[in-house]
């Protein structure tokens, strides 16, 4: 099950779409569906639990916490709604869009995907240009 949570007067317009999408995302890595929070919240919540469970004083889009176990994919995904705006305006993209990027992010790292090194952000951000894509096609 993939859920919706709100923090901010952010909201998603289509989340039946988003699940769909998400699922198919899901299944191109082969993976099975367990459960999927995205909580959609505020630069300062996520610097919150940035600081407390990363012990990183940094702002940031996303958080990710895996309870994947084997192909049974499941987490809590936190999305800074603030964050996504400011690198939509700085990569000159649309919001939808640099949302998509950060949501399917978060599925990637559940899959084990990190971004640490040059080398792995190269290959995240072809899983991700590759998910984006996945949006508009009808499943």
């Amino acid at each position: 099950m993939i859920e919706f949570h709100y923090k901010t007067d952010f909201a998603l317009e289509t989340e039946d779409k988003y699940v769909d999408w998400l699922k198919a995302v899901i299944d191109s890595e082969e993976g099975e569906l367990s459960q999927i929070d995205y909580v959609f919240c505020s630069d300062e919540e996520v610097l919150e639990m940035n600081e407390k469970y990363l012990n990183h004083n940094t702002y940031t889009d996303i958080l990710t916490f895996d309870y994947t176990e084997g192909k049974r994919v499941g987490g809590d995904i936190f999305i800074s709604v603030d964050r996504v705006k400011e690198n939509a305006k700085e990569f000159n993209t649309p919001f939808e869009e640099e949302m998509r990027r950060v949501m399917a992010h978060g599925v990637l790292h559940l899959f084990g995907f990190k971004d640490k090194s040059d080398l792995e952000v190269k290959t995240m951000r072809h899983k991700e240009d590759e998910k984006i894509k996945m949006f508009h096609v009808e499943h």
